[in-house]
């Protein structure tokens, strides 16, 4: 029988977040139900750590470098049931836990993405983010795409899949979508919506991103690995 109270803990990665970690833990302070807030950092220099240790008491810094290095370790000192996986750059709506909830109430469902927009407006991105948020919606009912924007996954079928393989530097995240659709329903919340920062889309440019995801991921479907070797972080 499914928990009808399941606890959701929020694991973010950073890395030199200083300028966008206090907005998201300021959002995520209000959210109800309230959520567990992990904070896993790997080597920053600036504030980061410190701004981070103002808003949650779980805040870890770890010598291992890689996304999902930082994300493995958060969902071991993670106590909820329901893990969800962002960034320092996403925006929440405060009702995000309830429709997570609601979603996960279901004990079939190990896992769920949502709808990502940009934040900002940019030419050609809300397009792009709405064929993707397309994309993602009707590929979860055959092979199960997600972003690290937003990916929630119950607690026991993380454990049961491993976790996120840390040799990846990119599309861990969508290689975890597909291992944890084989123990159960991964699913997409059309009613959900979170908002992420362009920064990476304006210092590399919209299209230059765009091909660098499409170029992975059809690696990843050909060799089951993408050609990208480092996933280097935009500041």
């Amino acid at each position: 029988m499914a928990d009808k109270n399941p606890k959701i803990s929020v694991i973010i990665p950073t890395l030199q977040e200083e300028h966008y970690i206090e907005e998201i833990l300021l959002r995520l302070r209000k959210v109800k139900p309230a959520v567990e807030v992990v904070v896993v950092d790997g080597g920053s220099r600036d504030k980061t750590v410190e701004l981070a240790r103002r808003f949650t008491g779980k805040v870890y810094q770890t010598r291992k470098h890689g996304i999902a290095c930082g994300r493995n370790y958060g969902a071991k000192e993670a106590s909820g049931d329901i893990l969800l996986f962002s960034d320092t750059d996403v925006t929440f709506p405060t009702d995000f836990a309830e429709k997570m909830l609601d979603v996960f109430n279901d004990p079939r469902v190990v896992g769920a993405t949502c709808n990502i927009m940009p934040l900002q407006s940019q030419s050609g991105a809300i397009t792009f983010f709405k064929v993707y948020n397309m994309m993602l919606r009707y590929s979860a009912r055959f092979k199960p795409h997600a972003r690290g924007e937003f990916f929630a996954v119950r607690k026991s079928a993380f454990n049961a899949a491993k976790g996120f393989d840390e040799s990846m530097p990119c599309l861990e995240d969508h290689d975890l979508a597909n291992r944890l659709s084989r123990l159960g329903r991964f699913v997409f919340i059309s009613d959900l919506t979170v908002y992420e920062s362009l920064r990476r889309f304006r210092k590399l440019g919209f299209w230059r991103v765009i091909w660098t995801w499409f170029t992975d991921y059809v690696s990843f479907m050909l060799r089951g690995k993408p050609i990208s070797e480092t996933w280097k972080p935009v500041r």
